[in-house]
């Protein structure tokens, strides 16, 4: 009933969380332009959204029953001090659930737009580049439980979830292409690599014009003993 969202973004999961009535909810992210536009739910007028870091955060212990977090773990650095910090907030039994990234699906357009964007960054200035973020570990079972069991969590349960994006190619740009932070690049490059993305995935549309893509993503849960 106590639920915290470690970088919540717009607050999107916590107004999900939010239809099991008498949810006591909180968020914490890196980004107050993000963070305002979750006040502006009106399913979280009650829930604390605070700006801060997952490796400092500002709650007390036992705070919390459960933890969630989606795609943002994997981008944390520092990430043994994240979990130091989850433990801390958690109440024992308390349940650490989170969502990361696992590529694609053979062969499919996902994989052609990360082959793509690979070689995109590669040509593009040092300064214009994507940063490489987050800890490795955070992106397998076995990485997972090396960061979390020294903060007290028991082995990790791991699913594979696949998440079929497939639609019309400027559907499918718009849902790849979200997935990345495409910021550092310029307007130009963009353009570049939609413009090759669309010419590499025409081929593979199918009779009704829908071009498959289907993402993986790992659910990864754990409880604090």
């Amino acid at each position: 009933m106590r639920v915290l969202d470690l970088g919540c973004g717009d607050g999107l999961l916590l107004e999900l969380l939010a239809r099991r009535p008498g949810r006591q909810l909180a968020g914490v992210d890196l980004s107050s332009h993000s963070l305002a536009l979750g006040r502006r739910r009106p399913a979280l007028s009650e829930a604390k959204l605070v700006e801060g870091r997952a490796q400092e955060l500002p709650f007390a212990d036992d705070s919390f029953d459960a933890c969630v977090s989606h795609m943002a773990l994997m981008l944390m650095s520092e990430i043994e001090q994240v979990a130091a910090e989850v433990a801390r907030v958690l109440s024992p039994g308390g349940v650490l659930a989170c969502v990361v990234g696992g590529g694609a699906v053979g062969g499919e357009a996902y994989e052609r737009f990360l082959t793509l964007l690979r070689r995109t960054i590669e040509e593009t200035p040092s300064s214009q580049r994507i940063p490489a973020l987050g800890d490795r570990r955070t992106r397998s079972r076995e990485g997972l439980d090396e960061v979390l069991g020294p903060s007290g969590f028991e082995a990790v349960d791991w699913e594979t979830v696949p998440i079929d994006l497939s639609g019309p190619v400027e559907q499918v740009w718009a849902a790849v292409s979200s997935l990345y932070d495409l910021g550092p690049l310029d307007r130009a490059t963009v353009e570049r690599l939609r413009k090759a993305f669309f010419a590499e995935v025409r081929g593979m549309a199918m009779p009704d014009g829908y071009v498959p893509c289907v993402f993986r993503i790992r659910l990864a849960t754990a409880r604090l003993r």
